[in-house]
């Protein structure tokens, strides 16, 4: 008998996995497939309403809690029922140990054994260093994972590998869309301004049909309340928006143990079904 189909995303902040990853965590889940996500930070650096600072912000411990409460409550919108919180410092991932982080996820993978991963690209969508890292850390750790002379603390499962591993990507028609939200949708760093750029519909592997769940994914980001007046401007769209936004998964196939090609794929199971 096959194993049961398993899917985990791996991301950085609270809101990651609705914003940019809810319709096919909705879909998957909704047909029985074991999604679970692995959240290295608590988004403790994040905005609360409108306020950046001030007596107002509730400071970064209990800002961290209301998120964790708000990604618990998303996820269970969304139908995930294994949550791994890393509690990493938001905003810090890119200085952290590189082997307790990659051995921490790789403990999870080992765990959980999803054949499919999915993470941020390696520009981190917008350039935000916490993204970047994570998806540097989580391919890494799909290696790890699979090496039986690796010994992560705290875990004696025994090596898994990973079959799938996804990053997202925001073609242009959704580009466009965040960009009228958003205005600008960049990420500055050592004072240097790093912008989005849409991917090109070739390099996209990936386009799977998550329009009948896009209502559940829209419910999920609402329960981001903390986050909200970051992106107001999205409860502002026409539901025929909402639905180009949430209504299509899109991703970059960065390697597949049992698939390849041009071929563009409609499933992130490809290859893995019986």
């Amino acid at each position: 008998m096959a194993a049961p189909l398993r899917l985990m995303a791996v991301l950085a902040h609270p809101d990651d996995e609705s914003l940019g990853n809810g319709g096919v965590l909705a879909k998957y889940s909704a047909e029985g497939v074991h999604t679970s996500l692995v959240t290295a930070t608590r988004g403790q650096s994040g905005r609360f309403l409108h306020h950046r600072d001030g007596p107002e912000h509730p400071g970064p411990e209990r800002l961290g809690i209301i998120r964790e409460a708000e990604l618990r409550a998303a996820a269970e919108v969304l139908g995930i029922r294994d949550i791994t919180l890393l509690d990493y410092m938001d905003g810090g991932l890119d200085r952290v140990d590189p082997a307790e982080i990659i051995g921490q996820i790789a403990a999870q993978l080992r765990r959980v054994r999803p054949q499919v991963v999915l993470t941020f690209p390696p520009d981190g969508a917008y350039g935000h260093p916490d993204h970047v890292a994570i998806c540097q850390f989580t391919t890494a750790a799909t290696v790890r994972a699979a090496d039986p002379d690796f010994r992560p603390a705290r875990s004696t499962d025994p090596p898994h590998a990973v079959a799938k591993l996804y990053y997202m990507a925001v073609p242009r028609v959704e580009f466009e869309i965040y960009q009228g939200v958003f205005k600008k949708l960049v990420s500055k760093v050592d004072g240097v301004e790093r912008s989005a750029v849409p991917w090109p519909d070739w390099a996209i592997t990936t386009v799977v049909d998550t329009s009948a769940h896009w209502r559940r994914v829209w419910k999920a980001v609402e329960c981001h309340q903390s986050q909200m007046a970051s992106y107001a401007g999205l409860a502002e769209l026409a539901p025929e928006t909402h639905e180009i936004l949430w209504g299509r998964g899109h991703y970059y196939r960065a390697f597949s143990l049992v698939n390849g090609g041009r071929k563009l794929e409609s499933d992130l199971f490809e290859g893995l079904r019986d």
